[in-house]
């Protein structure tokens, strides 16, 4: 059978790009309806940037989508450079207005323009290195038996890259971003198949300081000896309005407040389209979830839940055929990023985790977070498509006939 070269669409996995398109569609949406009764002077400016943001980024993530392994391969160093370069930029390029309304140095702004969030693009260089490292290590180690102590050498690795990364959110002030950073890490530890004898005492010891922490936190002068220790105030607070939401709500915990009654003044249907009796702050980015409840209800905050369930159910089904490595661990990366962001946002804006500032995927307002997060769909998109060009080898590989040559006999 002659071997005939199959077109690029072919191989592009359609499945994946459905609900990332359903959840782009819900984002501009929801953020037209904050936006409409917030800012109604600025509905189509703030609008049309998102969908400008969405362009932009699809087209980088078509282009992702063709880079092979080998390619991804040599520029991830380059990348991760690059990303700690930019991460850089807000500690010397910030507005001080904006600083003092988020507690945060992670926006770059010069003049009076707020540009871009280097730590948005950064996640997507970090999974990256984590992923070539661990890849690296197998390799290096692959004819040695798995010890604990060899895990220890794969973990300071892993930590060698990421402590610079940490080093410079806490300059910048950003505990929700380096979260995000930490659930990476821990995604790409796990799946390296570090011993369980490392694991279970470093969960156990999580859960002690965490404990310990809420003791000091609820105790008599404990956040007060929280602030004298180098705590930000806004950090204070934001835990505050999650242990409290209702008894500082015309204050400190007004914005988790309202969040929460807009949500249960969705009821099961929701109040209507474009419909809001309550005022929610920045409810167009970190509090969007909000609006699809009060506005569609229950059963809108739920299509949407599920929506991201059959995203992550399609990349994980994409990592379990793929036999790459490096993409694997990619996938991996990404998967717990997008995991944290979406169980984060949606449990601070329903009361069950702490405020953190963290956007919800595909649908908050901002063109980094939007960029960041087509990214790297571009790169589960391009782990389909490189399995899709391997299987279209294998089953229509074309064959060789041997040439005979036959000597006349004289």
């Amino acid at each position: 059978m002659p071997y005939q070269k199959r077109s690029i669409d072919s191989r592009v996995d359609y499945s994946l790009i459905l609900p990332v398109f359903c959840l782009l569609f819900i984002g501009v949406v929801a953020i037209y309806i904050a936006v409409n009764h917030d800012y109604p002077k600025n509905v189509w400016p703030i609008v049309g940037q998102q969908i400008a943001w969405i362009a932009l980024g699809t087209v980088i993530s078509l282009i992702v989508m063709l880079f092979n392994t080998k390619f991804l391969w040599q520029i991830t160093p380059y990348l991760y450079v690059f990303g700690l370069f930019l991460m850089v930029l807000p500690v010397i390029f910030y507005s001080s207005e904006l600083v003092a309304s988020t507690g945060a140095k992670n926006w770059v702004t010069i003049g009076r323009v707020t540009l871009f969030q280097p730590s948005e693009f950064m996640k997507i260089s970090y999974i990256l290195m984590l992923s070539r490292v661990v890849v690296n290590f197998l390799k290096r180690y692959k004819d040695r038996e798995r010890t604990i102590q060899l895990d220890f050498f794969l973990i300071c690795e892993l930590a060698v890259y990421t402590l610079p990364v940490l080093i410079l959110l806490t300059l910048q002030s950003d505990l929700g971003t380096a979260l995000v950073f930490i659930a990476i890490f821990s995604g790409i530890v796990l799946l390296s198949g570090v011993s369980w004898k490392i694991i279970v005492p470093v969960v156990l010891a999580i859960l002690v300081i965490g404990g310990g922490f809420l003791l000091i936190f609820i105790s008599k002068d404990g956040r007060a000896f929280l602030h004298q220790i180098g705590m930000p105030t806004y950090q204070i607070n934001r835990i505050l309005a999650w242990l409290n939401p209702f008894d500082y709500a015309q204050t400190t915990t007004y914005q988790q407040a309202q969040g929460q009654i807009a949500i249960g003044s969705g009821g099961l249907w929701g109040q209507g389209f474009n419909v809001s009796n309550l005022l929610v702050p920045v409810r167009e980015s970190d509090m969007i979830f909000t609006v699809i409840a009060e506005d569609f209800g229950f059963v809108g905050a739920t299509a949407v839940i599920a929506l991201y369930l059959l995203l992550i159910y399609r990349m994980l089904k994409i990592t379990l055929k793929s036999n790459n490595q490096f993409y694997t661990y990619i996938s991996t990366g990404f998967i717990m990023m997008l995991l944290f962001h979406i169980f984060e946002n949606i449990g601070a804006v329903t009361g069950i985790l702490p405020l953190t500032g963290i956007p919800l995927p595909f649908i908050s307002q901002g063109g980094s977070s939007i960029i960041s997060s087509l990214i790297g769909v571009g790169l589960l998109l391009s782990m389909s498509y490189q399995n899709n060009l391997s299987d279209e080898k294998h089953l229509h590989y074309p064959t060789r006939r041997k040439k005979v040559v036959l000597k006349q006999l004289k």
